[in-house]
Protein backbone atom coordinates (compact mmCIF):
# COMPACT_ATOMS: atom_id res chain seq x y z
CA UNK A 1 0.00 0.00 0.00
CA UNK A 2 3.21 2.49 0.54
CA UNK A 3 4.44 1.57 -2.48
CA UNK A 4 1.08 2.28 -4.39
CA UNK A 5 0.73 5.53 -2.59
CA UNK A 6 3.92 6.49 -3.53
CA UNK A 7 3.77 5.80 -7.29
CA UNK A 8 0.42 7.75 -7.08
CA UNK A 9 2.12 10.64 -5.25
CA UNK A 10 4.83 10.34 -8.46
CA UNK A 11 2.94 10.46 -11.30
CA UNK A 12 0.95 13.76 -9.64
CA UNK A 13 3.91 15.46 -9.21
CA UNK A 14 5.21 14.70 -12.66
CA UNK A 15 2.04 16.19 -14.16
CA UNK A 16 1.89 19.20 -11.90
CA UNK A 17 5.00 19.47 -13.57
CA UNK A 18 4.54 19.03 -16.75
CA UNK A 19 1.93 21.98 -16.85
CA UNK A 20 4.04 24.47 -14.61
CA UNK A 21 4.25 27.78 -15.75
CA UNK A 22 7.07 30.10 -15.02
CA UNK A 23 7.95 31.73 -11.55
CA UNK A 24 6.22 35.20 -12.95
CA UNK A 25 3.16 33.82 -14.43
CA UNK A 26 4.42 33.10 -18.34
CA UNK A 27 3.80 30.17 -20.48
CA UNK A 28 6.84 27.87 -19.86
CA UNK A 29 7.39 25.00 -22.68
CA UNK A 30 6.05 22.65 -20.10
CA UNK A 31 2.65 24.35 -20.26
CA UNK A 32 3.18 24.69 -23.77
CA UNK A 33 3.32 21.13 -24.40
CA UNK A 34 0.32 20.66 -22.49
CA UNK A 35 -1.85 23.10 -24.15
CA UNK A 36 -0.96 21.59 -27.30
CA UNK A 37 -1.50 17.96 -25.75
CA UNK A 38 -4.66 19.11 -25.49
CA UNK A 39 -5.60 19.88 -28.58
CA UNK A 40 -4.48 17.03 -31.07
CA UNK A 41 -6.00 17.32 -34.01
CA UNK A 42 -8.96 14.34 -34.67
CA UNK A 43 -9.86 13.89 -38.47
CA UNK A 44 -12.92 16.09 -37.91
CA UNK A 45 -11.21 18.80 -36.36
CA UNK A 46 -8.91 19.50 -39.63
CA UNK A 47 -12.24 19.62 -41.89
CA UNK A 48 -13.19 22.06 -39.27
CA UNK A 49 -10.08 24.32 -39.58
CA UNK A 50 -10.19 24.37 -43.30
CA UNK A 51 -14.02 25.30 -43.55
CA UNK A 52 -13.17 28.44 -41.11
CA UNK A 53 -9.65 29.32 -42.55
CA UNK A 54 -11.69 29.58 -45.92
CA UNK A 55 -15.24 31.07 -45.00
CA UNK A 56 -16.62 34.01 -42.48
CA UNK A 57 -17.02 32.73 -38.48
CA UNK A 58 -20.85 34.35 -38.72
CA UNK A 59 -21.49 31.75 -42.13
CA UNK A 60 -20.51 29.15 -40.85
CA UNK A 61 -22.31 29.76 -36.66
CA UNK A 62 -25.71 30.75 -38.40
CA UNK A 63 -28.08 28.43 -36.63
CA UNK A 64 -30.23 27.08 -39.90
CA UNK A 65 -33.35 26.24 -37.76
CA UNK A 66 -33.42 30.22 -37.16
CA UNK A 67 -33.42 31.00 -40.78
CA UNK A 68 -36.74 30.47 -41.93
CA UNK A 69 -39.05 33.47 -43.09
CA UNK A 70 -39.71 36.49 -40.78
CA UNK A 71 -42.97 37.05 -39.09
CA UNK A 72 -43.31 40.82 -40.04
CA UNK A 73 -46.72 41.44 -38.34
CA UNK A 74 -46.84 44.11 -35.15
CA UNK A 75 -50.15 44.01 -33.60
CA UNK A 76 -48.88 47.82 -32.31
CA UNK A 77 -46.90 50.13 -34.69
CA UNK A 78 -46.84 53.57 -35.51
CA UNK A 79 -46.64 55.34 -38.59
CA UNK A 80 -44.22 54.64 -41.07
CA UNK A 81 -41.68 57.20 -42.15
CA UNK A 82 -39.12 57.78 -44.12
CA UNK A 83 -35.20 56.33 -43.24
CA UNK A 84 -32.02 57.86 -42.78
CA UNK A 85 -28.64 57.22 -43.39
CA UNK A 86 -25.33 58.29 -41.02
CA UNK A 87 -23.35 56.73 -43.58
CA UNK A 88 -20.12 56.55 -42.04
CA UNK A 89 -20.68 58.84 -39.15
CA UNK A 90 -21.25 57.95 -35.24
CA UNK A 91 -24.15 60.29 -35.01
CA UNK A 92 -26.98 57.34 -34.42
CA UNK A 93 -28.01 59.36 -31.09
CA UNK A 94 -29.20 62.46 -33.22
CA UNK A 95 -30.67 60.65 -36.09
CA UNK A 96 -32.54 58.37 -33.87
CA UNK A 97 -33.15 61.68 -31.65
CA UNK A 98 -34.81 63.51 -34.54
CA UNK A 99 -36.86 60.83 -36.06
CA UNK A 100 -38.63 60.81 -32.72
CA UNK A 101 -39.14 64.89 -32.53
CA UNK A 102 -40.13 64.87 -36.22
CA UNK A 103 -42.73 61.74 -35.86
CA UNK A 104 -44.27 64.03 -32.72
CA UNK A 105 -44.79 66.58 -35.06
CA UNK A 106 -46.44 64.57 -37.01
CA UNK A 107 -48.32 63.02 -34.72
CA UNK A 108 -49.59 66.57 -33.57
CA UNK A 109 -50.41 67.57 -37.17
CA UNK A 110 -52.04 64.69 -38.58
CA UNK A 111 -50.78 65.34 -42.06
CA UNK A 112 -47.65 67.87 -42.19
CA UNK A 113 -44.11 66.12 -42.36
CA UNK A 114 -40.69 67.19 -41.78
CA UNK A 115 -36.86 65.78 -41.93
CA UNK A 116 -34.39 68.04 -39.82
CA UNK A 117 -30.75 68.59 -40.56
CA UNK A 118 -28.39 66.79 -38.96
CA UNK A 119 -25.11 68.70 -40.33
CA UNK A 120 -26.93 71.98 -38.47
CA UNK A 121 -27.17 70.08 -34.81
CA UNK A 122 -23.82 68.27 -35.56
CA UNK A 123 -22.10 71.66 -36.14
CA UNK A 124 -23.08 73.05 -32.85
CA UNK A 125 -22.85 69.36 -31.04
CA UNK A 126 -19.04 69.76 -32.60
CA UNK A 127 -18.23 72.69 -31.06
CA UNK A 128 -20.39 72.62 -27.72
CA UNK A 129 -18.03 69.53 -27.34
CA UNK A 130 -14.82 71.28 -27.98
CA UNK A 131 -15.57 73.75 -25.48
CA UNK A 132 -16.77 71.11 -22.82
CA UNK A 133 -12.96 69.82 -23.67
CA UNK A 134 -11.12 72.98 -23.47
CA UNK A 135 -13.14 74.08 -20.17
CA UNK A 136 -12.27 70.65 -18.74
CA UNK A 137 -8.97 70.92 -19.28
CA UNK A 138 -8.98 74.45 -17.63
CA UNK A 139 -11.05 72.92 -14.53
CA UNK A 140 -8.93 70.08 -13.90
CA UNK A 141 -5.58 71.97 -14.35
CA UNK A 142 -4.16 71.73 -10.83
CA UNK A 143 -4.26 67.61 -11.22
CA UNK A 144 -1.27 65.83 -13.07
CA UNK A 145 -1.56 65.35 -16.65
CA UNK A 146 -2.01 61.25 -15.91
CA UNK A 147 -5.03 61.83 -13.26
CA UNK A 148 -8.09 60.19 -14.63
CA UNK A 149 -10.28 63.01 -15.39
CA UNK A 150 -7.72 65.27 -17.02
CA UNK A 151 -7.06 61.98 -19.65
CA UNK A 152 -10.79 62.00 -19.67
CA UNK A 153 -10.89 64.85 -21.80
CA UNK A 154 -7.22 64.59 -23.61
CA UNK A 155 -8.46 61.03 -24.53
CA UNK A 156 -11.41 61.83 -26.20
CA UNK A 157 -11.38 65.27 -26.56
CA UNK A 158 -14.19 65.44 -29.19
CA UNK A 159 -16.71 62.34 -31.33
CA UNK A 160 -19.50 61.70 -33.08
CA UNK A 161 -21.57 60.18 -30.44
CA UNK A 162 -23.65 60.70 -27.59
CA UNK A 163 -27.12 60.14 -26.42
CA UNK A 164 -30.72 62.28 -26.51
CA UNK A 165 -29.80 64.47 -23.61
CA UNK A 166 -27.59 66.21 -26.58
CA UNK A 167 -30.29 66.33 -28.84
CA UNK A 168 -32.60 68.19 -26.45
CA UNK A 169 -29.94 70.46 -24.99
CA UNK A 170 -28.85 71.16 -28.47
CA UNK A 171 -31.84 72.26 -30.24
CA UNK A 172 -33.26 74.19 -26.96
CA UNK A 173 -30.31 76.39 -27.41
CA UNK A 174 -29.53 76.40 -31.10
CA UNK A 175 -32.82 75.27 -32.71
CA UNK A 176 -33.75 73.29 -35.76
CA UNK A 177 -33.62 73.70 -39.62
CA UNK A 178 -35.10 71.53 -42.08
CA UNK A 179 -32.73 69.17 -44.07
CA UNK A 180 -33.20 70.91 -47.38
CA UNK A 181 -31.74 74.21 -45.39
CA UNK A 182 -28.44 72.76 -44.68
CA UNK A 183 -27.51 69.19 -46.36
CA UNK A 184 -25.24 67.04 -45.50
CA UNK A 185 -21.40 67.59 -46.46
CA UNK A 186 -18.72 64.65 -47.01
CA UNK A 187 -17.08 65.27 -43.37
CA UNK A 188 -20.44 64.85 -41.59
CA UNK A 189 -21.01 61.33 -44.24
CA UNK A 190 -17.32 60.50 -42.89
CA UNK A 191 -16.52 62.32 -40.05
CA UNK A 192 -13.13 60.50 -38.89
CA UNK A 193 -10.69 62.49 -40.36
CA UNK A 194 -12.10 66.04 -39.41
CA UNK A 195 -12.47 64.87 -36.32
CA UNK A 196 -8.92 63.22 -35.80
CA UNK A 197 -7.65 67.07 -36.71
CA UNK A 198 -9.60 68.81 -34.99
CA UNK A 199 -9.26 66.45 -31.36
CA UNK A 200 -5.54 67.38 -32.69
CA UNK A 201 -5.58 70.92 -32.17
CA UNK A 202 -7.75 70.29 -29.01
CA UNK A 203 -5.51 68.56 -27.22
CA UNK A 204 -2.61 71.39 -28.22
CA UNK A 205 -4.91 73.79 -27.08
CA UNK A 206 -5.58 72.20 -23.99
CA UNK A 207 -1.96 71.70 -22.98
CA UNK A 208 -1.66 75.70 -23.71
CA UNK A 209 -4.91 76.19 -21.17
CA UNK A 210 -2.71 74.17 -17.99
CA UNK A 211 -0.12 75.83 -19.07
CA UNK A 212 -1.52 79.11 -18.54
CA UNK A 213 -3.40 77.95 -15.30
CA UNK A 214 -0.11 77.09 -14.15
CA UNK A 215 1.74 80.27 -14.79
CA UNK A 216 -1.12 82.16 -12.62
CA UNK A 217 -2.56 83.63 -15.70
CA UNK A 218 -5.51 85.77 -14.90
CA UNK A 219 -9.01 84.09 -15.19
CA UNK A 220 -9.93 86.93 -17.86
CA UNK A 221 -7.15 86.51 -20.02
CA UNK A 222 -7.89 82.28 -20.06
CA UNK A 223 -10.81 83.03 -21.05
CA UNK A 224 -9.71 85.23 -24.05
CA UNK A 225 -7.63 82.66 -25.16
CA UNK A 226 -10.31 79.82 -25.29
CA UNK A 227 -12.30 82.03 -27.05
CA UNK A 228 -9.27 82.78 -29.96
CA UNK A 229 -8.91 78.99 -29.88
CA UNK A 230 -12.72 78.12 -29.85
CA UNK A 231 -12.77 80.75 -33.27
CA UNK A 232 -10.32 78.62 -34.83
CA UNK A 233 -12.35 75.53 -33.97
CA UNK A 234 -15.24 77.29 -35.33
CA UNK A 235 -13.37 77.93 -38.37
CA UNK A 236 -12.34 74.10 -39.65
CA UNK A 237 -16.10 73.40 -38.65
CA UNK A 238 -17.20 75.86 -41.21
CA UNK A 239 -14.82 74.17 -43.97
CA UNK A 240 -16.04 70.99 -42.92
CA UNK A 241 -19.58 71.18 -42.18
CA UNK A 242 -20.88 73.68 -44.09
CA UNK A 243 -22.12 77.32 -42.45
CA UNK A 244 -24.95 77.33 -40.10
CA UNK A 245 -28.04 79.06 -41.52
CA UNK A 246 -29.41 82.08 -39.48
CA UNK A 247 -32.49 82.58 -41.40
CA UNK A 248 -34.40 80.62 -44.20
CA UNK A 249 -38.14 79.97 -45.77
CA UNK A 250 -39.58 76.87 -45.61
CA UNK A 251 -42.97 75.25 -46.36
CA UNK A 252 -44.30 72.38 -44.88
CA UNK A 253 -45.37 69.32 -46.66
CA UNK A 254 -47.81 66.24 -46.65
CA UNK A 255 -48.06 63.16 -48.38
CA UNK A 256 -49.64 65.19 -51.28
CA UNK A 257 -46.95 68.18 -51.81
CA UNK A 258 -46.58 71.65 -50.04
CA UNK A 259 -49.53 71.96 -46.80
CA UNK A 260 -48.61 75.00 -46.19
CA UNK A 261 -47.56 78.83 -47.72
CA UNK A 262 -43.37 79.36 -47.42
CA UNK A 263 -42.21 81.32 -44.39
CA UNK A 264 -39.35 82.90 -43.01
CA UNK A 265 -37.98 81.39 -39.76
CA UNK A 266 -34.72 81.83 -37.83
CA UNK A 267 -33.98 77.75 -36.54
CA UNK A 268 -34.88 79.31 -33.01
CA UNK A 269 -38.60 80.16 -34.34
CA UNK A 270 -38.45 76.99 -36.50
CA UNK A 271 -37.86 74.77 -33.53
CA UNK A 272 -40.98 76.41 -31.57
CA UNK A 273 -43.14 75.70 -35.13
CA UNK A 274 -42.07 72.02 -34.76
CA UNK A 275 -41.26 71.36 -30.90
CA UNK A 276 -43.51 74.08 -29.52
CA UNK A 277 -41.26 74.20 -26.43
CA UNK A 278 -38.43 72.45 -24.46
CA UNK A 279 -37.46 68.63 -24.37
CA UNK A 280 -36.07 68.61 -21.14
CA UNK A 281 -38.38 68.07 -18.41
CA UNK A 282 -40.76 66.22 -20.38
CA UNK A 283 -39.10 62.72 -20.52
CA UNK A 284 -37.01 60.80 -18.78
CA UNK A 285 -34.47 58.40 -19.37
CA UNK A 286 -34.13 54.57 -18.15
CA UNK A 287 -31.62 52.04 -18.03
CA UNK A 288 -31.01 48.14 -17.25
CA UNK A 289 -28.09 47.88 -15.75
CA UNK A 290 -28.36 44.53 -13.86
CA UNK A 291 -25.00 45.36 -11.74
CA UNK A 292 -26.68 48.21 -10.21
CA UNK A 293 -29.50 48.04 -7.98
CA UNK A 294 -32.79 49.26 -9.68
CA UNK A 295 -34.96 51.68 -8.59
CA UNK A 296 -32.12 54.11 -8.14
CA UNK A 297 -31.47 57.35 -10.09
CA UNK A 298 -27.56 57.07 -11.40
CA UNK A 299 -25.85 60.24 -12.93
CA UNK A 300 -23.03 60.35 -14.86
CA UNK A 301 -20.08 63.00 -14.37
CA UNK A 302 -19.23 65.28 -16.58
CA UNK A 303 -20.68 62.82 -19.37
CA UNK A 304 -22.93 65.68 -21.55
CA UNK A 305 -22.88 67.23 -24.84
CA UNK A 306 -22.48 70.98 -23.44
CA UNK A 307 -20.60 72.11 -20.75
CA UNK A 308 -23.95 74.23 -19.63
CA UNK A 309 -26.11 71.44 -20.11
CA UNK A 310 -27.77 68.12 -18.64
CA UNK A 311 -25.26 65.26 -17.71
CA UNK A 312 -26.72 62.03 -18.45
CA UNK A 313 -29.15 60.71 -16.12
CA UNK A 314 -31.15 57.66 -15.92
CA UNK A 315 -33.38 55.69 -13.70
CA UNK A 316 -32.09 51.81 -13.14
CA UNK A 317 -35.16 49.51 -14.04
CA UNK A 318 -35.79 46.17 -14.87
CA UNK A 319 -36.68 45.14 -17.61
CA UNK A 320 -40.32 44.28 -17.20
CA UNK A 321 -41.06 48.02 -16.09
CA UNK A 322 -39.16 49.35 -19.09
CA UNK A 323 -41.28 47.25 -21.43
CA UNK A 324 -44.84 48.08 -20.11
CA UNK A 325 -43.91 51.89 -20.57
CA UNK A 326 -42.30 51.19 -23.97
CA UNK A 327 -45.66 49.19 -25.41
CA UNK A 328 -47.82 51.91 -23.48
CA UNK A 329 -46.13 54.78 -25.28
CA UNK A 330 -45.94 53.02 -28.63
CA UNK A 331 -49.79 52.07 -29.05
CA UNK A 332 -50.29 56.15 -28.21
CA UNK A 333 -48.23 56.75 -31.64
CA UNK A 334 -45.25 57.89 -30.10
CA UNK A 335 -41.78 56.86 -31.27
CA UNK A 336 -38.91 56.40 -29.21
CA UNK A 337 -35.01 56.45 -28.67
CA UNK A 338 -34.03 53.46 -27.68
CA UNK A 339 -30.31 51.87 -27.47
CA UNK A 340 -28.84 48.26 -27.93
CA UNK A 341 -25.70 46.45 -28.13
CA UNK A 342 -26.27 46.06 -32.28
CA UNK A 343 -23.61 43.41 -32.82
CA UNK A 344 -24.45 40.55 -30.89
CA UNK A 345 -26.51 38.09 -32.37
CA UNK A 346 -27.65 40.38 -35.36
CA UNK A 347 -28.35 38.76 -39.32
CA UNK A 348 -27.08 41.86 -40.91
CA UNK A 349 -28.50 39.79 -43.84
CA UNK A 350 -31.77 39.49 -42.74
CA UNK A 351 -32.09 42.40 -40.96
CA UNK A 352 -32.68 39.86 -37.64
CA UNK A 353 -31.72 40.13 -34.27
CA UNK A 354 -32.26 36.94 -31.68
CA UNK A 355 -30.17 34.61 -29.41
CA UNK A 356 -30.40 31.80 -32.14
CA UNK A 357 -29.17 33.16 -34.76
CA UNK A 358 -25.85 32.06 -34.66
CA UNK A 359 -24.29 28.88 -32.82
CA UNK A 360 -20.68 30.02 -31.79
CA UNK A 361 -20.44 27.69 -28.78
CA UNK A 362 -20.76 24.50 -30.91
CA UNK A 363 -18.42 25.77 -33.59
CA UNK A 364 -15.56 26.25 -31.25
CA UNK A 365 -16.33 23.26 -29.15
CA UNK A 366 -17.04 25.52 -26.03
CA UNK A 367 -19.54 27.45 -24.20
CA UNK A 368 -20.38 31.30 -24.11
CA UNK A 369 -21.99 31.53 -20.49
CA UNK A 370 -21.98 35.20 -19.06
CA UNK A 371 -24.97 36.92 -18.31
CA UNK A 372 -25.79 40.63 -19.05
CA UNK A 373 -23.91 42.06 -15.74
CA UNK A 374 -20.81 39.77 -16.41
CA UNK A 375 -21.15 41.37 -19.94
CA UNK A 376 -21.53 44.89 -18.86
CA UNK A 377 -18.64 44.57 -16.33
CA UNK A 378 -16.04 43.53 -18.32
CA UNK A 379 -16.76 45.16 -21.74
CA UNK A 380 -18.00 42.66 -23.16
CA UNK A 381 -21.31 44.03 -24.04
CA UNK A 382 -22.87 47.23 -23.50
CA UNK A 383 -24.71 50.46 -25.73
CA UNK A 384 -23.15 51.04 -28.89
CA UNK A 385 -26.35 51.74 -31.23
CA UNK A 386 -29.04 54.04 -30.97
CA UNK A 387 -32.50 53.33 -33.11
CA UNK A 388 -35.93 54.27 -33.06
CA UNK A 389 -38.61 51.70 -31.44
CA UNK A 390 -41.69 51.74 -33.77
CA UNK A 391 -43.53 48.56 -32.90
CA UNK A 392 -44.18 45.54 -30.51
CA UNK A 393 -45.93 41.97 -31.25
CA UNK A 394 -47.81 41.31 -28.05
CA UNK A 395 -49.10 37.41 -27.47
CA UNK A 396 -52.54 36.54 -26.27
CA UNK A 397 -51.65 37.45 -22.41
CA UNK A 398 -50.35 40.80 -23.75
CA UNK A 399 -46.47 40.27 -23.19
CA UNK A 400 -43.94 41.26 -25.82
CA UNK A 401 -43.08 38.32 -28.03
CA UNK A 402 -40.85 40.57 -30.91
CA UNK A 403 -39.97 44.60 -32.12
CA UNK A 404 -39.08 46.77 -34.42
CA UNK A 405 -37.12 49.97 -34.57
CA UNK A 406 -36.29 52.21 -37.59
CA UNK A 407 -32.56 52.16 -37.81
CA UNK A 408 -30.14 55.24 -39.77
CA UNK A 409 -28.26 52.83 -42.08
CA UNK A 410 -30.33 53.64 -44.97
CA UNK A 411 -33.50 52.42 -46.58
CA UNK A 412 -32.03 49.46 -48.39
CA UNK A 413 -30.42 47.71 -45.35
CA UNK A 414 -32.37 44.55 -43.15
CA UNK A 415 -36.22 45.22 -43.18
CA UNK A 416 -36.36 47.94 -45.86
CA UNK A 417 -34.33 50.57 -43.09
CA UNK A 418 -35.95 48.74 -40.18
CA UNK A 419 -34.70 45.91 -37.88
CA UNK A 420 -37.06 43.43 -35.79
CA UNK A 421 -35.82 41.42 -33.00
CA UNK A 422 -36.74 39.19 -30.72
CA UNK A 423 -38.50 39.74 -27.08
CA UNK A 424 -35.24 37.65 -25.93
CA UNK A 425 -32.83 39.20 -27.36
CA UNK A 426 -33.83 42.47 -26.70
CA UNK A 427 -34.06 41.72 -23.02
CA UNK A 428 -30.51 40.88 -23.44
CA UNK A 429 -29.27 43.72 -25.57
CA UNK A 430 -31.19 46.54 -24.77
CA UNK A 431 -29.61 49.42 -22.41
CA UNK A 432 -31.32 52.77 -22.77
CA UNK A 433 -35.22 54.10 -23.74
CA UNK A 434 -36.62 57.95 -23.80
CA UNK A 435 -40.06 57.74 -22.32
CA UNK A 436 -42.48 60.70 -21.90
CA UNK A 437 -43.23 61.58 -18.54
CA UNK A 438 -46.84 60.80 -19.67
CA UNK A 439 -46.07 57.12 -19.73
CA UNK A 440 -44.54 56.90 -16.72
CA UNK A 441 -46.38 55.83 -13.46
CA UNK A 442 -45.90 58.15 -10.78
CA UNK A 443 -43.77 55.21 -8.18
CA UNK A 444 -41.22 55.41 -10.99
CA UNK A 445 -41.08 59.43 -11.41
CA UNK A 446 -41.13 59.44 -8.05
CA UNK A 447 -37.88 57.37 -7.54
CA UNK A 448 -36.40 59.24 -10.93
CA UNK A 449 -36.34 62.43 -8.78
CA UNK A 450 -34.20 61.11 -5.86
CA UNK A 451 -30.75 61.96 -5.71
CA UNK A 452 -28.64 60.45 -8.68
CA UNK A 453 -25.81 58.17 -7.55
CA UNK A 454 -22.78 60.07 -9.24
CA UNK A 455 -20.87 57.20 -11.44
CA UNK A 456 -18.15 57.99 -13.42
CA UNK A 457 -17.63 58.42 -17.46
CA UNK A 458 -15.44 55.54 -17.78
CA UNK A 459 -17.95 52.84 -16.76
CA UNK A 460 -18.56 50.62 -19.42
CA UNK A 461 -22.45 51.14 -19.69
CA UNK A 462 -21.82 54.86 -20.45
CA UNK A 463 -20.34 54.47 -23.68
CA UNK A 464 -22.31 57.77 -26.06
CA UNK A 465 -24.23 55.35 -28.60
CA UNK A 466 -22.59 55.76 -32.28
Amino acid sequence: MVMRNSILLLSLCLATAAQAQTPSGGISQQMLSEIQRQNQPQPQDRALQNAIAANAIDDLARNHRNAGALDTHFSIETKKQTITDQKSSGRCWMFSGMNVLRSDFALRTDTLRVEFSQAYLFFWDQLEKANLMLQGCIDTAQKPIDDQRVQFFFHSPIGDGGTFCGVADLAEKYGLVPSEVMPESFSTDNTSRARALVSSKLREYGLALRDMVAKGSKPAAIQSEKTKMLAQIYHMLQYTIGEPPTKFTYAFKNEKGVASEPREYTPQSFYQEVVGGPINGTFIMVMNDPRREYYKTYEVEYDRHTYDGHNWRYLNLPMDDIEQMAIDALRAGHKLYSSYDVGKMLDRKRGYADTENFDYGSLFSTEFGMDKAQRISTFDSGSTHAMTLTAVDLDGDGKATKWKVENSWGASWGQQGCLIMTDRWLREYMFRLVVPNAFVPERLMQAYRTKPVMVMPEDPLFLPDE
